[in-house]
């Protein structure tokens, strides 16, 4: 099947400055897309983008963007639109989470960030972006989700729940742009190697731990998917995408090697090669 060429089209992604938004920018400026990418971290935007420019020749323009303020939201994209910048493709990729509480444990600041990062951000981004789409009835919405979204972990309360959202509204967005030509994709990871666990837990040597004994998928993996959704042809909609590395089995389930821990979370020790997590 011949791949759609996305050369010279325009791709904004959110969380850009690291992990797979930072691979997913790489990966669409190594095949001739023109870039917006936003973060809270301006200063690593600002060298991504002189580094694409230099190395593969697009136009790469990048803006400090909090997904979790509604206002700066729509602040930036006036901005994108004054600079008649176009958006063909969305990559809803900014999110985190804080802690691995159970919810009777759980800090409600945590919970507030979490929603108003993985959930409203995503809201506002689509939102606001979703007018350059239909004004030329043609484009792409991508959301990052993850496989938390779709089971359930102990002490995953809160973040499953903003990750079954995502998977709510990007079934619904689907619904919703029934007969317009735009596509909504999801792609859902399994373990991913970035920062997010040091995020998370703001503990390096308890995030590597996670990701010992096993080989993890890292975020080029994961941009390679998005990638591939993309340069699908227009009439196909790659509606949902399931991405694990090999060694995990299901949600909860990561085959490691050695003596490394088996369980972060201590959730049991009957079964050997169980891991409650969260790497993704």
């Amino acid at each position: 099947m011949k791949q759609l060429s996305l050369k010279g089209q325009t791709a904004l992604i959110t969380g850009a400055s690291s992990g797979i938004g930072k691979a997913c920018a790489e990966q669409f400026a190594e095949i001739g897309v023109n870039l917006i990418i936003t973060a809270r971290r301006f200063d690593r935007l600002n060298e991504l983008a002189q580094t694409l420019t230099k190395q593969h020749g697009v136009r790469v323009t990048p803006y400090q963007l909090d997904v979790r303020d509604n206002g700066v939201v729509e602040a930036v994209f006036k901005q994108i639109e004054q600079a008649e910048l176009d958006i063909d493709i969305v990559v809803n990729n900014a999110g985190l989470a804080l802690s691995s509480d159970k919810l009777q444990d759980g800090k409600t600041e945590n919970w507030d960030t979490m929603i108003d990062t993985n959930l409203k951000g995503l809201l506002y981004v689509t939102k606001a972006a979703l007018p350059f789409l239909l004004k030329k009835n043609k484009g792409h919405v991508i959301n990052i989700g993850s496989v938390a979204g779709l089971g359930y972990y102990t002490a995953g309360n809160v973040y499953c729940a903003t990750k079954h959202a995502v998977n709510a509204i990007s079934h619904t967005l689907r619904m919703d742009l029934a007969g317009k030509a735009i596509r909504v994709s999801e792609i859902d990871p399994g373990a991913v190697e970035t920062e997010f666990s040091e995020v998370r837990w703001s503990d390096k040597e308890r995030a590597k731990k996670m990701y010992e004994g096993f080989h993890p998928l890292v975020g080029a993996d994961i941009a390679d998917a998005v990638i591939y959704c993309a340069t699908r042809p227009e009439h196909v909609n790659v509606s949902q995408m399931v991405v694990y590395p090999q060694a995990q089995s299901a949600l909860t389930d990561i085959n490691r090697t050695g003596d490394q821990p088996k369980s972060i979370f201590d959730v049991t020790k009957n079964r050997k090669d169980f891991l409650c997590l969260d790497g993704f």
